[in-house]
């Protein structure tokens, strides 16, 4: 009788964990938008290692601002539509908190970045974003998968290891198109296998319900 009653509890527990967690989690972000921004940054890279494209740091910089602006466009329009998907905005606006949260480190890779142009030390810039980048994934480390956290830590590597690397050139665009494209098409694709998951889990209960 103990024994059930013990047993009955923990199952209670594990319930209430569970519907925490979910609680916590952030559904927002399109895994097909982020697996499109993959896509663009390796695109990117094919156009700026063409031999008529000029080979100026200032010009890749450029191309590289382009790629970021389409990325950008495509992940936020995704979380717009998300946000005006069936419910009202009211009812969104909490569950907002961990993309708002990741404003400061973008905000501070944006200046780092702008400091590093203004000291022409562009061959630092790929290190600098893939690190950054790496670390605003740390913020989503509680509401979102732990596979996207180790997305994260590959960006971090791969940003050390640009960071350390003294042959690197900003011109040479490949090392940032591969990282890039690697990591938002795995990235994408945890993000997709997360909302799908979810979408199921509600559509079986509102069939139970």
């Amino acid at each position: 009788m103990i024994a059930n009653h013990i047993h009955d509890a923990l199952s209670q527990v594990k319930q209430l964990r569970d519907m925490v967690l979910v609680k916590r989690m952030f559904f927002g972000y399109s895994g097909r938008a982020r697996m499109i921004g993959g896509f663009v940054a390796l695109a990117g890279a094919l156009v700026m290692s063409m031999d008529t494209f000029p080979s100026s740091d200032m010009a890749h910089l450029t191309g590289w601002g382009i790629v970021l602006f389409i990325a950008t466009c495509a992940n936020y329009a995704a979380l717009v539509l998300w946000m005006f998907s069936g419910r009202t905005l009211r009812h969104h606006l909490p569950e907002l908190i961990p993309a708002i949260e990741a404003f400061p480190a973008l905000a501070i890779g944006a200046v780092t970045s702008v400091a590093l142009v203004l000291h022409g030390e562009f061959s630092l810039l790929f290190g600098t974003w893939m690190s950054l980048y790496g670390l605003v994934h740390v913020v989503y480390r509680l509401s979102l998968p732990r596979a996207n956290y180790g997305v994260g830590v590959f960006y971090m590597v791969s940003g050390a290891v640009c960071l350390l690397s003294p042959s690197l050139t900003f011109t040479n665009p490949w090392p940032m198109g591969l990282v890039f494209f690697i990591g938002e098409s795995l990235g994408g694709f945890i993000l997709w296998r997360h909302r799908y998951a979810h979408e199921l889990t509600e559509s079986e209960s509102h069939d139970e319900a």
